[in-house]
């Protein structure tokens, strides 16, 4: 399983932002939200499964999309089920570590 990440080191915090590959590059909408899955904002590289769980443990920002990613975040403890939304049937999650 593949997956497409870009990594943001500021000061003492790391950003993560990772979805299912197969999502870059579209854009979704529903009623006045728009998401745009940019390469410059989720695909500076593509990884692993097992470099995606060290990445989703060791970052204190995380802006996930996809079913697959959420998955991942959720079968980790580090994402919630709770605060997945949904934007055109496409799950998606914010996650701040402090």
């Amino acid at each position: 399983m593949a997956f497409s990440v870009k990594i943001v080191n500021h000061q003492r915090n790391r950003m993560l932002n990772i979805c299912d590959v197969d999502l870059v590059g579209r854009t979704l909408v529903e009623s006045d939200f728009k998401m745009n899955l940019t390469p410059s904002y989720f695909s500076e590289r593509v990884v692993d499964e097992k470099e995606a769980e060290q990445l989703l443990l060791h970052s204190s920002i995380i802006n996930m999309v996809g079913e697959k990613t959420i998955a991942l975040s959720v079968k980790l403890g580090v994402g919630s089920p709770k605060g997945v939304k949904k934007i055109n049937g496409v799950p998606f999650l914010l996650v701040f570590k402090f």
